[in-house]
């Protein structure tokens, strides 16, 4: 019988991934808490907001099957923002198969027409300040967690971060 994985029992995140690797599904757990805003974020840049919330479900479940077949344990967040990144370019590739709906009802009012501007005007930025701002705007994280979460180093955080504002700033100041 298998012993459950707490966060203070692992040691490193390569050993939880290797937990998690060998069916320990407590390990996936934490790195599904650990991760899902990230890839939350790495979605929303790339399909509309009602469909990311579905598609970061697809993307723990791929990685779930996929995960004995991962090499370098060490290199899983980097292996999960770019199963996340090929889910939406899959989103979109089934969208196109799929006929428009001309007279279908909206399902639902947009909750922030601003809130959509404001995401659209991040979606036109450089690729290097778009998925840092939504993880800090959107997914509340802190520069630091998203350092941790994404391996970036801080101080490249930082400017993305700053570097980032400034544009979206501008793009607004500009509507």
């Amino acid at each position: 019988m298998q012993a459950m994985v707490t966060p203070q029992a692992i040691p490193d995140e390569g050993a939880l991934v290797r937990a998690a690797a060998a069916g320990d599904r407590a390990a996936f757990g934490i790195l599904y808490e650990r991760y899902a805003r990230m890839v939350h974020a790495i979605l929303l840049v790339r399909v509309p907001p009602g469909d990311a919330e579905d598609l970061v479900q697809d993307v723990f479940l791929s990685a779930m099957r996929q995960l004995r077949g991962l090499r370098d344990a060490d290199g899983f967040r980097g292996w999960l923002g770019a199963i996340a990144r090929n889910k939406a370019m899959d989103h979109h590739r089934a969208a196109r198969k799929l006929a428009p709906i001309e007279d279908a009802p909206a399902l639902r009012a947009p909750a922030d027409p601003d809130g959509f501007l404001v995401l659209d005007r991040i979606r036109s930025l450089p690729d290097a300040y778009r998925e840092t701002l939504i993880m800090r705007l959107v997914e509340g994280m802190t520069g630091p967690e998203i350092a941790e979460r994404t391996g970036l180093k801080a101080e490249s955080v930082r400017v993305n971060l700053c570097r980032g504002m400034k544009m979206l700033r501008e793009l607004l100041e500009a509507k």
